[in-house]
Formats: C-alpha cells, sequence, structure tokens
C-alpha cells in the first residue's frame, strides 16, 4: 500500500484508459451472458476495484472476460430453465453460485494453490480456448442478423401445446401437493379443469417465448435454427453489425493509441440514433448506485446450490488460470513478479462482492492489461481507477448507453471470439509428434486432447468437457511416463554385464544371478510392466539382485507391486538382494515392513561391489 500513490499520474491516465476499453466488453459480455448489460458493467466495476486492491499483480485490469462469460452463459441459462424462465427467482440462485465461485478462488489462494495453476496441461487450455471463440462467434449469429427467437410469433406458436401440458402437470402436482391424503379425486381433476380454462393466454404466450428462446440457444441451437433464421433476416441489424466489426479491424490499422472497440460503439450508435434508425436497443441500464441483492442470504437454499458446486468450483478454477496467465504477461511487459496466491485471493473477493451486487463474474483481462501498462499504469491504483471510471460512466451515462444497438454488441464479439481462439495451437497440430497409435494409425495424443475439449466443450458441457480433458491428458501422460519407465527398466543375466560394475562375475555365478535394474520412479503408471519384467526371471536363477541407485521414488502401488514380487520370488526359494537405496523408497518399504520382515538389513547394500562380493561368499562355500 505504500506505493499506492507512487505513480499517481500514469496510473490515473491508465486506469482511465483501460476503464473505456473495459466499457463496450462489458456491456456485451452482460448481454451474452443473458443478465443484461448491467450485469456486465457491476462485474466490471467491483471485480477491477477490488481484485486490483487486494491482487498480487499491480498493474492487472480484471473484470468479465470472454472464457467466464461463456461458461456464465451455460450457468445461467440452465438455472433460469430449472425454474421455468422465470428469471427473478432463478437470480439469487445465479448470483449465489457466482458467489460460491468467489470464496472458492479466496480458498486456493489461503491454501497456497496459485503455483500449482501452472501444470493444468495446454492442450486442454487451448482446446477449452479455441472452444470459447467458436461459442461466441455461433451464438452471435443470430443477433447480429436481427432474429430473436422470442419474437418469431410463427416459431413461438410450435410450444403452445407443450406449455399447456407443463401448465397442466403444474396445476395437477400442485393440487395432490394441497391434499393431505395425496390423493386425486374426480372434483380435483374438474377443478383444475376450470383453473386450466381460466389462464390467461398472455401467460401461455410467454412462457412459450421462453421454450423458443431456450431451444434457440447456445451452438445447437443456433445451428438448429439457423435456416429459418436466415429467412428472417434482417438487413439493418446485419449492416450495423458488419459495420462494428470493419471499423473494430479498420480503425486499427489507423492507429492504436483510441480503443477501436470504443470508436465502433460511438460511431455506430451515433448514426443509428442520429438517423433514428429503427433498430434494437439494448436492455435498459438502471441508473443509480447498484443495490446489494439480499436475497442471497435471505433466501439461501443449500439444495438448490449443491447441483452447481462442481460448476462454481470450475468458474473458480478458469478464472484463476485466466488471471494468472494474464499476470505472467504483466510480469514480462514490467520485468516484475506477481504473487500468484495474493492474486487469486483479490479475484476471489472481486468476484464474490460483484455477485451480492448482481455481477458476472470475471478475471484478469489480458487487453486491458496491457493497455494499462501501455498507457502509464504501475500500481493497484490504475486498477481501482479503472473500477471507478466504469462507475462514473454507469451514474451519467446510464440512459445513454441504453440506446446502443444490440447488432453492435454482437458486432464487438464477434471480434472478441475471433481474437480468443488459441491460433498458436491450431497451427502446431500437423508438427506435433504422433505418438500414439489407434486402430492401426499413429496419432498425436496432445491433438486428440484438444480436439476432445474443443468438441464436448462447443456441442456439450463446457464444465465436463474440461474435466474429461484433464482425466484424459493425466492418464496419457502417465502411460507415457509407465512406458518410459518399463523402456529404461530391465531384467538382464549377468552373461550381457549390461553396467561397467557388472563384471568379474565366475561361469558358474553368470548362470545363477540375474539382475533387475530400476530405473526412475516406480508408480501406478508402471507398476504392470514391472511385474512383468519380474516373471521373466528363469526359474534357474537363485538370486536375484534388484539395483535401486536410479529409483528416487516410489508410490503405494509401486510399494505393493514389490511387495508381491519379492514374496513371489521368495516362495520360488530365491534370494533377493538390494542395492544402493535411495531415501524415500527405504523409508516406504520400512513403513510397510517389507524391510526387514521381507529383506533383511544384511540384503541391503550401498554399492554393488560389496554385494557381489556378499553373492561370491556365500554361493562358493
Amino acid at each position: 500500500m505504500k506505493n499506492l500513490f507512487s505513480n499517481v499520474r500514469g496510473d490515473l491516465f491508465g486506469g482511465i484508459t483501460a476503464g473505456i476499453v473495459a466499457l463496450p466488453l462489458a456491456l456485451a459480455f452482460g448481454v451474452s451472458s443473458g443478465l443484461g448489460p448491467d450485469a456486465g458493467l457491476y462485474g466490471a466495476i467491483f471485480i477491477s476495484f477490488f481484485a486490483a486492491l487486494f491482487g498480487g499483480t499491480p498493474t492487472q485490469i480484471s473484470g468479465p472476460t470472454a472464457p467466464m462469460t461463456a461458461v456464465s452463459m451455460v450457468v445461467i441459462a440452465g438455472i433460469i430453465a430449472s425454474n421455468n424462465g422465470d428469471v427473478s427467482k432463478a437470480l439469487p440462485i445465479i448470483l449465489t453460485v457466482f458467489l460460491l465461485a468467489g470464496l472458492l478462488q479466496i480458498g486456493l489462494g489461503l491454501a497456497g494453490l496459485g503455483k500449482y495453476i501452472r501444470y493444468i496441461p495446454y492442450p486442454v487450455v487451448s482446446g477449452f480456448m479455441t472452444a470459447i471463440g467458436v461459442i461466441i462467434l455461433v451464438t452471435q449469429i443470430l443477433p447480429s442478423i436481427g432474429y430473436n427467437a422470442k419474437e418469431d410469433a410463427e416459431f413461438v406458436k410450435q410450444f403452445e401445446s407443450q406449455v399447456e401440458e407443463v401448465v397442466l402437470s403444474r396445476y395437477l402436482k400442485d393440487s395432490k401437493n394441497k391434499k393431505t391424503d395425496k390423493i386425486l379425486t374426480l372434483q380435483d381433476y374438474k377443478n383444475t379443469v376450470a383453473e386450466g380454462e381460466s389462464i390467461v393466454r398472455a401467460d401461455i404466450i410467454k412462457e412459450s417465448k421462453t421454450l423458443a428462446g431456450r431451444e434457440a440457444s447456445g451452438v445447437l441451437g443456433t445451428l438448429k435454427v439457423l435456416p429459418r433464421a436466415l429467412s428472417h433476416l434482417n438487413w439493418l441489424e446485419l449492416i450495423l453489425a458488419l459495420g462494428t466489426i470493419i471499423i473494430i479491424y479498420g480503425f486499427k490499422r489507423i492507429t492504436t493509441v483510441v480503443p477501436s472497440t470504443l470508436v465502433a460503439l460511438v460511431v455506430m450508435t451515433g448514426i443509428s440514433v442520429g438517423f433514428s434508425l429503427d433498430y434494437k436497443p439494448i436492455e435498459e441500464i438502471p441508473s443509480g448506485f447498484p443495490i446489494p441483492n439480499m436475497e442471497i442470504f435471505t433466501n439461501f437454499s443449500l439444495a438448490s446450490i449443491t447441483p452447481y458446486i462442481f460448476t462454481a468450483l470450475t468458474l473458480a478454477l478458469l478464472g484463476a488460470i485466466d488471471s494468472l496467465l494474464t499476470s505472467v504477461v504483466a510480469d514480462n511487459m514490467t520485468k516484475t513478479k506477481h504473487k500468484p496466491n495474493k492474486e487469486l485471493i483479490g479475484q476471489g473477493i472481486g468476484n464474490s462482492i460483484a455477485s451480492i451486487f448482481g455481477g458476472i463474474p470475471g478475471a484478469g483481462a489480458t487487453i486491458r492489461t496491457v493497455v494499462n501498462i501501455n498507457s502509464g499504469g504501475k500500481t493497484k491504483l490504475s486498477g481501482m481507477v479503472a473500477g471507478l471510471m466504469l462507475l462514473v460512466i454507469l451514474l451519467g451515462l446510464g440512459p445513454v448507453a441504453s440506446k446502443i444497438p444490440a447488432a453492435v454488441l454482437a458486432g464487438i464479439l464477434v471480434t472478441v471470439g475471433i481474437g480468443v481462439m488459441d491460433y498458436k495451437g491450431l497451427k502446431a497440430i500437423p508438427s506435433l509428434p504422433r505418438d500414439i497409435k489407434i486402430a492401426g494409425i499413429k496419432l498425436s495424443s496432445e491433438v486428440i486432447i484438444m480436439i476432445i475439449v474443443l468438441l464436448l466443450s462447443t456441442f456439450w458441457n463446457l464444465v465436463y468437457a474440461v474435466g474429461i480433458g484433464l482425466v484424459i491428458a493425466s492418464l496419457m501422460f502417465m502411460k507415457k511416463i509407465g512406458d518410459l519407465t518399463a523402456q529404461q527398466s530391465n531384467v538382464t543375466s549377468l552373461k550381457e554385464e549390461s553396467w561397467a560394475d557388472e563384471i568379474g562375475i565366475t561361469k558358474k555365478l553368470r548362470e545363477e544371478i540375474f539382475i533387475k535394474h530400476i530405473k526412475g520412479p516406480l508408480f501406478f503408471g508402471s507398476t504392470s510392466d514391472f511385474q512383468q519384467l519380474i516373471k521373466q526371471i528363469p526359474a534357474t536363477a537363485s538370486t536375484i539382485i534388484i539395483r535401486m541407485d536410479r529409483m528416487e521414488y516410489i508410490d503405494q502401488s509401486g510399494l505393493y507391486a514389490l511387495e508381491d514380487s519379492i514374496i513371489e520370488l521368495k516362495k520360488d526359494g530365491k534370494s533377493v538382494l538390494v542395492v544402493d537405496m535411495q531415501t524415500q523408497p527405504k523409508y516406504m518399504m520400512e513403513r510397510i515392513d517389507i524391510i526387514p520382515d521381507l529383506i533383511p538389513e544384511e540384503f541391503i547394500f550401498t554399492d554393488f561391489k560389496t554385494c557381489l562380493q556378499w553373492v561370491k561368499n556365500h554361493k562358493d562355500t
């Protein structure tokens, strides 16, 4: 804190500039999430301020990002759908999930897990980021061409019979729940029919619109209704979206001093309002200071949150990865070193507070952080100023911002989707080594993981896709390490004299002594190969020497595999000698009494020469 005001001028300019850059993106992410532009703006305000204040990267600018919004969009849609399309009823649950994600981030930081985030495999991150880009691009097609499934009367009408069935089922369930004996009578049925006839037409249409919107949501929903959407194409909305995209990419060629997204937002909105065009504006942004949503606490129900705990954890981990990757970029630009655990705590506090005020979750934003640094930002003050700048815009220009065309924000998101894809990973696909064989075809395990995560994220579930990708990547890694360990490990007769010090053996001993070299860790990924190698020892061998000088680590699986092998060898009347045992393996073997029960202390040697001398003494006598 003592350096907070050491660079006031640079931090003010950096923060104001970053705040201006964040404005159109915050609005666009809010609209894309399904909670409206105000949710994006609230998220940007509180996350930027508090993540900067409590975080561990001085120049970081935080707020809603493409990956976090994409996952949030799925969460929001799912919870709203489970609450019969009632946003007001679903909102406290949605915000509670976001609050939980923030608290989990704080927990990750306090537990010191920030430094382990970097171990997430690159193919998983690459596939996920590319999927985020694809999801944003596809889901912005409909708003870019001015099609809204809820406003398509003919399309909505298709769901009316389904809505009537749902409503009647609801009445039947309510009637049954009201009765203490839980038995429906004919009179109950008549009452239900009477209530069904009294249903207002507007209610049926409202719920039909909800189902229509759900049907057209997401990647699959968009692709499903795309032919119909193209037949209802709104040329004005398409021109506004294309104009926005052209300005964003074109203005960058002129100068990067002024953010091109802001220029596109101002120009296209100015044209739309100035010429009184018949466009679709975004939802109205409430004026005044954000008000906390206390229903998060007053209506809290553990049962309603339990199904989303894994989702909240995914949001927390994704936000952590997103933020720490941006922190690395900031470190490279400023030649400083961020504090990963402190950064996670700051991000968690920012997301927690933002959720209470109705904001969507976010993370460290690379582009905004780069803009801040290039504009002179050096301390936490810059991020705090960016948040305050957005608050000023909200309080002073809320009604003006409500006139922004929805198609303009869709155009901005299209450029975000294009930019967020991992082109580096995609370009590397042809050159990655083909290290596995499936159905006789050589393939790259890295590419397989990336494609699996990409496809599952795009067409199924972002949350599960990451988990499945991590599991597959871990299994493939273990397989590779196991194979590598097996290749390095071997069982050889002394006739081969594989190591330099394995010489000077009498002809008789060469026929009777076998050596097992263990090179590398003996863990659950290599136990199967280890056991197979042990079985290769011929019955004629009476003495087995296990050389462990290159085995630094053994886990529980490896320990029991070793124990089982020694027991089998001893049953066959063979002596088992161990040479040059490392500290960790010896400790583990002592813990379960392999030493001294199976291998007495006198059968453990510090070097091969001493072991060989013992063998000679006992065989020659």
